[in-house]
């Protein structure tokens, strides 16, 4: 029988959801879909669930590889032991954050904007059409 020491440490088992969620990750956006499209086979709320997983999460969309973004969401909250640095790591991801966030927000009203101007654009078209059409009559 073993026992546990002072320096040893527990860490709960992820469950079994975590534990698939990242072997999908390490496996890439391909094993996502794959999954995704056995699971409309076998039973399709399950492959409608992880459709919509994979649409929230964010994974359908984007470039970069889902290991590549686990593998570095597992760098960022490992401690170096080093505290000044972990400090200014911690202050740094948390500025770059806010610049995502900032950047994030800047597009949406960009694209807020360019749908605002070609609605107005149509609305002028569509004003010139009746107009033209009340000239006529």
């Amino acid at each position: 029988m073993t026992t546990m020491t002072s320096e040893q440490t527990y860490a709960p088992r992820p469950s079994w959801l975590a534990r698939t969620e990242n072997w999908l990750d390490e496996k890439g956006k391909g094993a996502w879909i794959a999954a995704m499209v056995l699971g409309f086979i076998f039973f399709w709320p399950v492959g409608l669930a992880l459709l919509a997983y994979m649409i929230w999460s964010k994974r359908m969309f984007t470039g970069k590889s889902c290991a590549r973004r686990g593998k570095a969401r597992m760098m960022t909250t490992r401690s170096t032991g080093n505290s000044a640095f972990d400090a200014y790591k911690a202050d740094t991801l948390r500025r770059l954050e806010e610049e995502q966030h900032n950047f994030e927000a800047f597009l949406e009203r960009l694209r807020d904007a360019k749908d605002k101007a070609e609605f107005d654009q149509f609305m002028d078209e569509r004003a010139k059409r009746s107009d033209g059409d009340t000239a006529e009559a």
